[in-house]
């Protein structure tokens, strides 16, 4: 199967391109990735398949690994944005970060129990389309 998915970084600087499938797809609740993205959760899609093709903004990704940990992170130097990581067994691509639908659904949340106590109930919450006023 033949699938191109294309994302970018928020000031447009990284743009790339996936030509495969996602395996998985998951929201990490760990305390690691809640302060990789200052929110809830990360939303990662995984593929040990997948290809990864830089069009433009390599010279802008900066990786970090949490010492002593298997955490890493990649992302725009210019804008902070998230961006795909690769190694030799995996290529993590940021949700978030793609242009086109990645075509799967979350397949679950993993490190539940590491979760913030104010992400509980959120469906809850008022939903609105734009910011309140």
């Amino acid at each position: 199967m033949n699938v191109n998915h294309s994302g970018t970084c928020l000031c447009g600087e990284v743009r790339y391109t996936v030509h495969g499938v996602f395996e998985r797809f998951y929201l990490c609740h760990c305390s690691h990735c809640r302060k990789d993205t200052g929110s809830a959760h990360a939303a990662n899609l995984f593929s040990s398949s997948a290809k990864l093709t830089w069009h433009s903004g390599e010279a802008s990704i900066t990786t970090f690994q949490l010492a002593g940990t298997r955490h890493v992170r990649s992302f725009c130097a210019k804008c902070g944005s998230p961006v795909p990581f690769a190694d030799t067994h995996m290529l993590v691509v940021p949700a978030g970060g793609l242009d086109t639908d990645p075509r799967i659904l979350p397949d679950g949340h993993i490190f539940a129990g590491s979760r913030a106590t104010w992400d509980r109930d959120l469906h809850e919450a008022r939903w609105y389309d734009a910011l309140p006023t």
